[in-house]
């Protein structure tokens, strides 16, 4: 690929393909900023938060640790939310309500992020759509007429090309963040579990009204 060339002739050598491409791209970035951003651990389980939730738990001030957590939008502090809650009740709904709020915690964080892995193929696969089209072309241009024309020819071909080009250089960033997000997610996730485990614990062991 000549990369010296104009983008409106890049454009114009791609075809249709170029739309459809480019929104994916924009998909794409956008989708891996915005989980950049969510995915922060000091969007999810800030550290200054947890030492104050559980230093009121320690001494046993629900009142304080539940004011804290309503005050607080993180993902952790709506699961801590739910437990002081629900403490007055047994153990068995006090957990499945934890439960609960950790697995809607859970979904939101992972919300349109297999469309981020979406985009990766979607993008592969039109850059293959771009290339038989292309080779369409060729072939057309072939069939039909006896002299072979160079410029024709050699448009289908510049199509074919520039399609699968634009189609991998889109989706193998898009790959590479998906992958990167998800294991994020993962990491985040089972930082929540544990988190959510030992806040159980604590509000188990502590009795009062809130």
């Amino acid at each position: 690929m000549d990369f010296t060339e104009s983008i409106a002739q890049i454009v114009q050598k791609t075809g249709i393909f170029i739309y459809p491409l480019l929104l994916c791209s924009i998909f794409g970035l956008a989708v891996f900023l915005q989980k950049i951003w969510q995915l922060r651990t000091s969007n999810t389980i800030p550290e200054k938060f947890l030492d104050l939730l559980y230093n009121f738990l320690d001494h046993g001030e629900l009142k304080e640790a539940a004011l804290l957590c309503h005050e607080n939008n993180s993902s952790i502090s709506r699961i801590a939310a739910a437990a002081i809650d629900a403490r007055t009740a047994d153990k068995e709904l006090l957990n499945e309500k934890v439960e609960q709020a950790g697995q809607n915690e859970a979904i939101d964080l992972a919300r349109y992020i297999e469309g981020l892995g979406s985009v990766s193929t979607i993008s592969t696969l039109l850059g293959l759509l771009g290339t038989i089209a292309g080779m369409i072309k060729i072939f057309s241009v072939i069939s039909s007429e006896d002299v072979i024309n160079p410029p024709a020819l050699a448009g289908g071909i510049s199509e074919a090309l520039y399609t699968t080009a634009i189609g991998l250089f889109i989706a193998i960033p898009a790959f590479i963040g998906y992958k990167y997000i998800s294991g994020k997610y993962e990491e985040l996730v089972s930082m929540l579990e544990q988190e959510s485990k030992k806040i159980t614990e604590y509000i188990n062991n502590k009795t009062g009204p809130v």
